[in-house]
């Protein structure tokens, strides 16, 4: 095959419904991103600029380039146009003469030009219509209730559905080519894709596991067969193959013959495991082809992981499991919610996508969950996530609203579908296939009334998409929506109870009904796919968006950069309830982020000690598509939050958990009620080596004096949930107070402490906090790292340190400090650093001293 690259050529756009001079455009790209680079807008994100560049919807777009065929190009019979992705509705033309449309983002596109070309100068034209305009347009018939689409009917295009706007994302209807496209030249055949099969046998010395209650960490010892289907584009029984299966650049497997042949036994096989479970080696699997003659006219090369991948859904005590079980190992997902790396999702490069994965392995998750109303994200993003060992949960690109069931939208989905299956059905990290996100659930009522609704629901969710799986993966598990229950089940959102008998659930009763956090611990469910707390953006985010002096969390500005509309009355309803009026507004951003890291740190840790029956939490939502006020625990600038660090600690292999029974209530004459009185201390285990540790406890007066103390022995399990000890502080509190003491928790593996955390009897706002400015020492360690020792006289809750304009992560922030124990920890900038400048720039805030 003769391949001639396009997207590096001169490429050139305009306004095509107002015939405006050409400019210069990047492909890929999109007319935002060429818009904002030629001067002719602002920064989309700046302001509330959002709200003045709507007109770009509503016109037409128009992209051209020239080329030069090479002569070994049209030496071939077949010459093909491949664009990996147009955004939207495109219309192609080359030389003059229109050679293809496409309305579907997310279905490459191929047809041959070769009658079309020409020997020396080519002209390529792309021109995109309004998709506003379209919408209008199309289906009239379709009028769905909408719940992120401000304006409508999104949903009749096959479009990135955040584009259209969400309750976390702008408006931005974009067009351009958003992928890469190129010409591929070729005469007697053409290797599309190859089907990757593995077997796995258990091995003498695997010693199979008796059932048990508890998930359990079985031995992985396997023999592994691959067996590779070649896909060509002319099928023929006369072609032959080359494979080759490679491990850190050495062969390790080898065969020659024609398909049906195709079958490799690997000695030794290394397992793939998910982050935290083991290493993740990679095969590369490379198949070159040969014509009868033995001329070579095709290669395929990809990255595999040996591993097997389930979802267990079997009858329990609790009706019916979900958990997802690899190479055997049950194990709990610990992960969150993947939204677009930018709004404007042309152009993402590894790097975009690196910052924000090593992020979540760093955060001890396994899992990202691909939501469904984002993108089919590129290779780049499944290669870190095979790499990292983060399994990915992918959405199918339908979210919340109703969609059309016609042929030509079934046919188009179809399309679709098959094509990102075939792309990404090798992958390792590949844990699930789910339909859409929210549809059913959202739309209940409406599905049961109308037949024909709920026969266009089925045509795309239970036929079309399922089908699609069977036929081009056959191995990775199909999940009709989320939140579900199961075939003939109810999928009722209000219908709470259900999600703890079988499926997944969406957990928004907190936040969007404004429940009490108490409110998580109510509940028993089997698998938690969506829960999440929103934070004001930070100040340091503020000023990449905001003009000075219109940073006001309500004002125009920052009203715009939070898209639920009462977003912003919400989360200061949720800070009051814990914390003290703060002293400003910077310390209000701070107060809005330990509330989020504190709310999924009660729904996360009550999740994981109900295991097994409660098997995976993925809370909402790992990142941000641009600068935003949002329940993301990375920031769209990369800045941790405080949910980020929190997130490290509780999804920790080893963990230290409370449950505090009991409520705080307010009477008539606003009296305070609490019937909190007893602690139960968990341990929390998923490593999967067995180990023996120390359980501590200390109950403190906030004046530094130990009121009780103790310690215990434990035996950490894999997959184990065990109630360790419970206190009775009633007298304890009684006699001091509950507005007077906290209780520290910790755990100790081989003499070091490895989870630690304290637990208040009251609300925050209620504990009579020390003052005391804490001391700092800073030390460089490298050019690009610096370690930190903080040591406070006094008790310290939330102890947060800021480097702003220096992009770093650490390995905590947002910690307790105790009285006269010094806490070290290691920071990494993202560029060489000085320690005069790291001393300048350094911010520190503590929960006491937040308060007005």
């Amino acid at each position: 095959m003769t391949t001639l690259p396009l997207a590096s050529a001169a490429w050139q756009f305009r306004d095509a419904t107002q015939r405006s001079r050409w400019h210069s455009a990047a492909v890929p790209g999109c007319v935002h991103r060429d818009l904002q680079r030629a001067g002719l807008i602002p920064d989309p994100f700046f302001g509330t600029n959002e709200l003045s560049l709507q007109w770009i919807e509503e016109r037409d777009w128009e992209y051209r380039t020239t080329f030069t065929a090479p002569a070994p190009l049209l030496a071939e019979t077949e010459i093909d146009l491949v664009c990996d992705g147009l955004d939207t509705l495109a219309t192609v033309y080359l030389n003059g003469r229109r050679v293809a449309t496409s309305d579907n983002m997310f279905v490459p596109l191929r047809v041959s030009v070769r009658a079309h070309l020409r020997r020396g100068r080519n002209e390529l034209r792309i021109v995109f219509a309004s998709a506003a305009a379209a919408v209008r347009a199309t289906r009239p018939e379709h009028q769905p209730k909408e719940f992120n689409d401000a304006v409508g009917r999104g949903s009749v295009l096959r479009k990135q559905p955040s584009q259209f706007g969400w309750d976390w994302a702008p408006r931005l209807l974009t067009a351009g080519i958003w992928r890469d496209l190129r010409l591929e030249a070729w005469t007697t055949n053409r290797l599309e894709s190859v089907r990757v099969a593995q077997h796995h046998a258990p091995t003498s010395d695997a010693r199979p596991s008796a059932p048990r209650r508890r998930a359990s960490a079985p031995a992985a010892a396997t023999a592994v067969t691959l067996t590779l289907t070649p896909e060509l584009a002319r099928p023929d029984p006369k072609v032959t193959y080359h494979v080759t299966i490679a491990l850190d650049g050495t062969t390790v497997a080898e065969l020659r013959g024609p398909a049906e042949t195709l079958t490799l036994a690997l000695d030794a096989p290394q397992l793939w495991w998910p982050n935290g479970h083991g290493a993740q080696p990679l095969y590369t699997v490379h198949v070159a082809a040969f014509e009868a003659d033995g001329r070579a006219f095709g290669q395929w090369s990809q990255r595999i992981g040996l591993r097997t991948l389930a979802l267990d859904r079997s009858a329990d005590q609790w009706g019916e499991s979900f958990r997802f079980v690899v190479n055997g190992r049950p194990l709990f997902a610990k992960g969150a919610n993947w939204v677009p790396a930018h709004i404007l999702v042309a152009g993402l490069t590894r790097d975009d996508y690196a910052r924000d994965t090593r992020a979540a392995a760093a955060a001890n998750l396994n899992m990202l969950r691909v939501w469904g109303g984002g993108i089919y994200e590129d290779e780049s993003f499944y290669d870190l996530c095979d790499e990292l060992g983060l399994l990915v949960w992918q959405d199918f690109m339908f979210a919340c609203v109703l969609y059309p069931g016609d042929a030509a939208f079934v046919a188009s989905v179809r399309a679709e579908a098959d094509a990102q299956i075939r792309r990404l059905r090798h992958r390792a990290c590949l844990a699930l296939w789910c339909g859409n996100n929210e549809i059913e659930t959202l739309n209940w009522d409406a599905l049961q009334a109308s037949p024909d609704l709920r026969r266009n629901y089925h045509a795309l969710f239970h036929d079309a998409l399922p089908a699609a799986v069977a036929a081009h993966d056959g191995v990775t598990p199909y999940w009709p929506t989320s939140p579900y229950r199961g075939d003939g089940r109810s999928n009722d959102y209000t219908d709470t109870k259900l999600g703890e008998i079988s499926g997944d659930t969406h957990f928004w009763a907190v936040w969007h009904a404004g429940r009490s956090v108490k409110e998580y611990e109510k509940w028993q469910f089997r698998f938690v796919s969506e829960f999440g707390m929103q934070a004001f953006a930070s100040p340091e985010a503020q000023a990449t968006f905001c003009p000075p002096g219109q940073n006001n969390v309500f004002g125009p500005v920052m009203e715009n950069h939070q898209k639920h509309p009462a977003g912003n009355q919400i989360v200061l309803d949720y800070v009051s309830r814990l914390y003290r009026y703060p002293k400003n507004q910077d310390a209000l951003c701070y107060l809005s982020e330990l509330n989020e890291a504190f709310s999924m740190q009660v729904a996360v840790e009550h999740y994981r000690r109900q295991m097994p029956r409660c098997m995976g939490a993925l809370y909402w939502q790992l990142n941000d598509c641009w600068p935003v006020t949002s329940a993301s625990s990375i920031e769209f600038n990369g800045r941790w939050r405080a949910l980020h660090y929190a997130t490290r600690r509780y999804f920790a292999p080893a963990l230290v958990s409370a449950h505090v029974p009991g409520e705080e209530s307010t009477v008539i004459g606003n009296y305070r009620r609490s019937s909190v009185r007893e602690v139960h201390l968990y341990t929390v285990y998923d490593a999967p080596a067995a180990a023996r540790g120390t359980l501590r406890w200390d109950l403190f007066h906030v004046d530094g004096r130990i009121l009780l103390a103790g310690k215990k022995r434990v035996a950490l399990r894999y997959g184990e949930s065990i109630r360790q000890h419970t206190l009775d502080l009633a007298a304890l509190l009684a006699r001091y107070g509950r507005d007077n003491v906290y209780l520290r928790i910790a755990l100790d593996l081989d003499a070091v402490c490895v989870s630690e955390e304290t637990i208040f009897l009251t609300v925050p706002r209620f504990v009579a906090l020390p003052r005391a400015r804490p001391r700092v020492s800073l030390r460089l360690v490298s050019p690009t790292e610096a370690l930190l020792t903080v040591r406070s006289p006094v008790f310290q809750h939330r102890f947060a340190f800021e480097f702003p304009g220096l992009p770093h992560f650490a390995s905590d922030n947002f910690f307790d400090l105790y009285p006269d124990e010094p806490k070290q920890v290691r920071v990494h900038f993202h560029r060489r650093v000085t320690r005069p400048a790291l001393l300048r720039a350094l911010q520190t805030r503590t929960l006491a001293d937040s308060a007005a």
